[in-house]
C-alpha cells in the first residue's frame, strides 16, 4: 500500500502532509512511529549525534500531517502539517463538469 497512491476506495486522498524533524532533540524512543495511525514513519539508518536512530518519512503519500508524532513526542523534536492535496482538487473539479 506503501507505493499506493490511492486510498483503498480508490479516491484520492484530501489531505497530504509534511513531517519536519530536529533530529539532534531526538532520543530515539520510537512513540512517534508506534503512534503513527497511517504508518508513515520509520526509524533512519543514520544516527544522530547522541548516537540514537531518529524517525523520517518513509512514506510521504502515506502521511495525512494529522500530527499525532508531535503530540506524542517528549522531546518536541517533531511535528507534521496538512495541506489540501492538489491531485484530490483536480479530481474534484473534473466530477463537477
Amino acid at each position: 500500500m506503501a507505493a499506493d497512491t490511492k486510498s483503498p476506495k480508490n479516491k484520492t486522498p484530501k489531505y497530504l502532509g509534511a513531517m519536519f524533524i530536529k533530529a539532534e532533540l531526538c532520543k530515539g524512543c520510537g512513540f512517534c512511529i508506534d503512534l503513527c495511525p497511517s504508518a508513515a514513519l520509520a526509524f533512519s539508518r543514520e544516527y544522530n549525534r547522541k548516537g540514537y536512530h531518529y524517525p523520517v518519512l518513509a512514506s510521504e503519500i502515506q502521511c495525512n500531517g494529522c500530527d499525532l508524532c508531535g503530540l506524542y513526542c517528549p522531546d518536541f523534536s517533531i511535528f507534521a502539517v496538512r495541506y489540501l492535496n492538489p491531485a484530490h482538487e483536480e479530481g474534484a473539479a473534473k466530477k463537477e463538469k
